[in-house]
C-alpha cells in the first residue's frame, strides 16, 4: 500500500488517522508539525501527505509551500485535514499546492475514500 506522512499537533488526531491509515494497510508515519514533518520529508519519499492547518512552529500552508519546493514532492498529493471550512482557507491551501481539503472531525471511511482517490 501507500507511504504517508501525517502532520498533526493533536496527539489524539495523529492516532485516529495513524489507526485508520494502518488498519487499511497503508505505512505511516507521523509528525507533531509542519516542522517536524518537513524535516522528516527531506529525508524520505511518501506517496500522500496529510496535513493539519493550525500548527505550532509551522503551520500547515507553509508546509505544503515547502513541500512543493522539494523536488521529491513535487507531484505528491496532499491533503488537509483541518478544522478550517472556510472558503478562504481553502483557496489559501489549493494556492500553496494542497490537492484535497478534509474537514475535522473526519468520518474514518470518507477519509479512507479520499486517500484511494488521490492514490489512483
Amino acid at each position: 500500500m501507500a507511504k504517508i506522512l501525517v502532520a498533526d499537533d493533536s496527539a489524539s488526531m495523529r492516532q485516529m488517522v495513524e489507526f485508520t491509515l494502518k488498519e487499511a494497510g497503508h505505512q505511516v508515519v507521523v509528525a507533531e508539525d509542519g516542522q517536524a514533518a518537513l524535516n522528516l520529508a527531506r529525508g524520505m519519499t511518501a506517496d500522500l501527505v496529510i496535513t493539519d492547518v493550525n500548527m505550532p512552529n509551522m503551520d500547515g500552508i507553509t508546509l505544503i509551500r515547502e513541500l512543493r519546493a522539494l523536488p521529491a514532492f513535487k507531484f505528491t498529493p496532499i491533503l488537509t485535514l483541518t478544522t478550517e471550512s472556510t472558503t478562504e482557507k481553502k483557496m489559501e491551501g489549493k494556492d500553496a499546492g494542497a490537492t484535497g481539503w478534509i474537514v475535522k472531525p473526519f468520518n474514518p471511511e470518507k477519509l479512507l475514500m479520499t486517500v484511494n482517490k488521490v492514490l489512483g
